[in-house]
This record gives C-alpha cells, structure tokens and sequence, in this order.
C-alpha cells in the first residue's frame, strides 16, 4: 500500500510541475496579454526588426533595442529574459507589444 501511495505521490508531482510550465497560457496556448496589446500580426519581431522599429515598443530604449537585435536569434520572447539579454522590468513593459517569429520573413 506504501508503495501505491508513494508512486501516485510521485506521479501527482510530475503532473503538476508539468502544468506550471503553461500557467500563463490561454486554452488556444498563445500568452496572456493585456486589453491594449496589439494583435499579433501588429507586434514587433524580435528576430528581424531593426533597432528604429523596435524603438516603437512602449518602454523600450535604444541601449535594450541594440541589445536585442545583438543577439538574435530568439526561439521565443521569453528567451530575452531567459538568456539575460533585457531585465524582468523591461520584459514587463514590452512583452505585449513583440513576438518571436522565426525563420525568414
């Protein structure tokens, strides 16, 4: 009996650090964002827009816009808190307005 309580301990763990990973999400998997936020097709991307077209996110400076275009690629926004490359504040301010769209375009 131990060891059923055990593995169904076990198993619950891993389900429930599995669902933490999408928190953030909506049932369609695309993030939550707030009622201002452009559509998606209207925000930056952060794999090909220049310095001057990413200057146009609220919030965002041109030392952070250098520093983006620097070092691209990004597989996904959260990549520019991930690898250090802008601070959780910017993040914060400009996540609604850029996306990660890859390969060419």
């Amino acid at each position: 009996m131990t060891r059923r309580m055990a593995l169904a301990a076990a198993v619950l763990a891993v389900c429930l650090t599995a669902s933490g990973q999408y928190a953030d999400r909506d049932t369609n998997g695309a993030s939550k964002t707030s009622a201002a936020a452009p559509a998606p097709e209207a925000r930056i991307d952060i794999n090909h827009a220049s310095v001057d077209q990413l200057l146009k996110a609220p919030g965002m400076t041109r030392t952070w816009a250098a520093r983006i275009v620097k070092y691209r690629p990004y597989r996904t926004k959260q990549d520019l808190v991930e690898y250090g490359i802008v601070t959780s504040e910017v993040y914060e301010r400009i996540k609604d307005y850029v996306i990660a769209h890859r390969g060419e375009q």
